[in-house]
């Protein structure tokens, strides 16, 4: 199957998109975002436009060329008809990506806005299968109703997210196949993407100078996915969520400035994800921020300045020839690195297959 080999599903938070538009022109060219619109409970319809407008009209500008997806997996009926005024059938007719996205368990006017955009838009629906645990096979007639109601020639792609995959989630690969054994005949699929999340959130004894370390459940589910002698094996794409946990893209945006008074400096190896806590205010800022920095550049899996502008901007951070950052460019940087280095790994296995 041609196409991008990675869909990392991302939240439409500036950090995020200017992660993506830094990344390589060859590294970006193999990725396929899936961005999610945050959940806004309570907001007033005139604000909620705005947010929404807003968060749309960033993903639409950052890909004028390249394939995404645009998701609101929160919105309830009053968010879905906000939704429809927003971004109407003719705002997707205008543009050929990113593409509409529903789900099996979406409330009916979050399926007819996505369906309409589709068909207006021409180019795709994704439709975005949870399993958050067992696999239910009550989802496969939900997913083959909504398929039935999709026009036959508009192309399909399904996702299939299985949310927080950690260690104390060892069946993932089982249920996730038992997914895919159900809905990959069901049509005729353009995309087939598997994602799940797998950076922790911080420990509770996460402190100052000290590298906290966690393995990739995520990535061995992909693995055990990848050897399960499956037919459809070729189809598959892989997607997590970048690195941030999960349940990130289901919380509310923040209001106001400053954030919390410490943040996390991630790196990706190909065993572990690594954290670091860095400061956003203090006297002892800057010290403790270069210090965490230093932490991961000097790890033996650091793959240098030249592997992308992640690495590059830690270096520089350690040695001091800029400035420490704040929230947003901390996750910018760890989304930059670590998207390089799943796009790397990924060419690597497709180059290395018969």
């Amino acid at each position: 199957m041609p196409g991008p080999l990675y869909v990392p599903v991302l939240p439409t938070r500036p950090h995020a998109l200017a992660a993506y538009r830094a990344l390589r022109p060859d590294v970006q060219a193999q990725v396929a975002p899936l961005w999610t619109l945050p959940p806004h409970p309570g907001m007033r319809p005139q604000p909620l436009a705005e947010a929404l407008r807003k968060d749309a009209g960033r993903v639409a500008a950052a890909h004028r060329h390249g394939p995404a997806w645009l998701d609101a997996p929160f919105a309830d009926e009053g968010e879905a008809a906000v939704l429809a005024g927003v971004l109407p059938p003719d705002w997707w007719a205008e543009r050929r990506t990113p593409r509409p996205v529903t789900g099996p368990d979406r409330p009916t006017a979050q399926r007819s806005w996505a369906l309409a955009a589709a068909q207006q838009q021409g180019c795709g629906l994704g439709i975005r299968v949870s399993v958050p645990g067992e696999w239910n096979d009550w989802t496969t007639t939900s997913a083959r109703r909504l398929l039935e109601r999709t026009d036959p020639t508009l192309p399909v792609h399904l996702i299939l997210d299985l949310g927080a995959v950690l260690p104390s989630r060892p069946d993932a690969s089982k249920e996730a196949l038992r997914a895919l054994d159900a809905l990959v005949p069901l049509a005729s699929w353009r995309t087939v993407a598997v994602a799940s999340g797998g950076f922790p959130e911080p420990p509770e004894d996460f402190r100052e100078g000290t590298l906290y370390e966690a393995p990739r459940p995520d990535w061995e589910t992909w693995h055990e996915i990848r050897h399960s002698g499956r037919s459809y094996l070729p189809l598959l794409r892989y997607g997590d969520y970048g690195i941030l946990p999960a349940a990130y893209t289901a919380r509310t945006p923040a209001s106001g400035n400053g954030g919390p008074a410490w943040g996390v400096l991630r790196y990706t190896t190909p065993r572990s994800y690594l954290l670091a806590m860095v400061l956003q205010r203090g006297t002892h800022r800057d010290a403790v921020n270069r210090a965490a920095a230093r932490s991961l550049t000097g790890l033996p899996d650091f793959r240098g300045p030249s592997a992308g502008a992640g690495e590059g901007w830690l270096r520089d951070c350690a040695q001091g020839s800029v400035t420490t950052g704040n929230h947003s460019v901390w996750n910018r940087v760890g989304n930059m690195q670590h998207m390089t280095f799943v796009v790397s790994s990924l060419t690597a296995r497709s180059d290395n297959e018969p």
